[in-house]
């Protein structure tokens, strides 16, 4: 079969083409997923930055998820919703493989900062009386660095595989996006190196993640139940109720796509992945929102400001 060159190529992104109604509704829904993240994540992005009592680790590394996922989603529900709406669903193979290597960016990164959260979480519980030192300033930009860093160096590693492949004329997508695996079946060649380094890369961004914070909370767990008190108990674990709500969410999600049967329908599948895209990212302000106190306080006191901005230029006018 003769070979295409890939910079050639426009790639059709299949979707749910032969439901055109459930796209009409997949866009409404869509659409309001997307304004209630880039508005929960931008809002605890502002709130981090502009509260002093926001300045510590634990809501640094927040802020971090919360770029992250703004980023994420913004890579591909765009122009998913774009497409929703379009008879010509289509995307250039640069837009491909950027779409591609933002989203793989951004799946790893979390993996790891979920691990790191975990840390900072034990340091905080374990030895709070060290967490200044341990957790410094430093130690918070380096961890956070090593967490994209590496998000990256895996992202580019998968995307230069699969870019190399011959392609031989497919241009079908079987997604709403373009996601790595279903890229590389498009190729005209034994695609078992690309599988074995995604397989390698699950263990590295999935599951060592997993294990790290598994062990971070066993020791968190060890020395909650040796605290006397039960308000000490209490107060102890509410500050890891957030992150353990946002990793069993995360990880609960991942592992209920690979280890479920597949389905018959390819297009419940892809229903599935699509809402893991934008549920998960949606949820994260929301549960460390839901019950903080610290967050409550920072908006009283944005809420304050910006009210006392308004007076004070009325008063100017």
């Amino acid at each position: 079969m003769e070979r295409t060159n890939w910079t050639d190529t426009e790639f059709i992104l299949q979707g749910l083409s032969a439901y055109l109604r459930a796209e009409k509704i997949l866009f409404v829904m869509c659409l309001l997923i997307y304004l209630v993240i880039l508005l929960g994540n931008s809002t605890l992005i502002i709130l981090t930055l502009l509260d002093s009592h926001l300045h510590t680790p634990m809501y640094f590394f927040l802020g971090n998820l919360s770029f992250l996922d703004i980023w994420y989603t913004s890579s591909f529900i765009p122009s998913t919703l774009i497409h929703f709406l379009s008879e010509k669903k289509t995307i250039s193979f640069t837009r491909c493989v950027v779409q591609m290597s933002v989203t793989f960016t951004m799946g790893s990164t979390e993996c790891v900062l979920l691990a790191v959260m975990a840390y900072d979480r034990y340091v905080a519980i374990c030895v709070p009386l060290r967490y200044p030192i341990i957790m410094s300033k430093a130690l918070c930009i380096r961890m956070a660095a090593l967490s994209w860093g590496l998000g990256f160096l895996n992202s580019l590693t998968e995307t230069i595989l699969a870019i190399r492949l011959p392609f031989c004329g497919k241009k079908v997508i079987n997604h709403f996006v373009c996601e790595i695996l279903a890229f590389v079946k498009l190729a005209c060649t034994d695609i078992s190196l690309n599988e074995i380094t995604m397989m390698f890369g699950n263990v590295i961004f999935l599951f060592a993640p997993l294990l790290l914070i598994c062990v971070s909370y066993i020791f968190i767990l060890s020395t909650v139940l040796r605290i006397n008190s039960a308000g000490g108990r209490k107060k102890a674990f509410s500050t890891c109720s957030a992150h353990i709500t946002v990793v069993t969410l995360f990880y609960g999600t991942i592992l209920f796509m690979y280890m479920k049967p597949k389905s018959k329908d390819s297009a419940f599948d892809k229903l599935i992945t699509l809402f893991y895209g934008v549920v998960t990212p949606m949820l994260n302000p929301i549960i460390y929102s839901l019950r903080n106190m610290e967050v409550h306080a920072a908006v009283r006191k944005l809420r304050a400001r910006l009210v006392l901005q308004e007076r004070m230029r009325s008063l100017h006018l």
